[in-house]
């Protein structure tokens, strides 16, 4: 459990800063994010569902709709300032980037056993659990 804590949002090679005011894995969180200019070069899915609202900045998603070999189709999204929240489902497959600072404040529910990453570099998808292990023995969430 956190409560008012600050550290990276997904991983060390995250763009993503993270100020929890609690986290209860198997209950919820909440947590103020705020992205740094740029993005991961990695696809991604959620532990969790969550809802958010955009404070300050622009964020771009492009989620990852169809990934057969040789072909992947994805569909793009823009974020601003508004009083409309967004809904991202623990299996939407995206890639966030921002375009200068965003803040972002972020209500996420429980957490599941697993998510995964798509790592275009490398056309191979990661299955991961707490603490961002690898799990090679999990058969793959497939984006469809």
């Amino acid at each position: 459990m956190k409560i008012f804590s600050m550290m990276k949002d997904g991983g060390p090679e995250s763009r993503v800063w993270g100020y929890w005011l609690i986290e209860a894995k198997k209950l919820f969180s909440v947590v103020l994010l705020h992205f740094k200019d740029g993005s991961r070069e990695a696809y991604h899915s959620h532990a969790f569902n969550s809802i958010s609202w955009v404070l300050r900045g622009k964020l771009t998603e492009e989620r990852l709709l169809l990934k057969q070999p040789g072909l992947t189709r994805s569909s793009f999204y823009i974020y601003k300032p508004s009083f409309k929240p967004v809904w991202t489902a623990r299996d939407n497959m995206h890639k966030v980037s921002s375009t200068g600072d965003t803040w972002v404040l972020s209500f996420r529910g429980p957490w599941a056993k697993y998510w995964q990453e798509y790592l275009p570099a490398e056309d191979r998808f990661v299955t991961l659990t707490n603490g961002r292990v690898e799990c090679p023995d999990v058969f793959p969430i497939t984006v469809e």
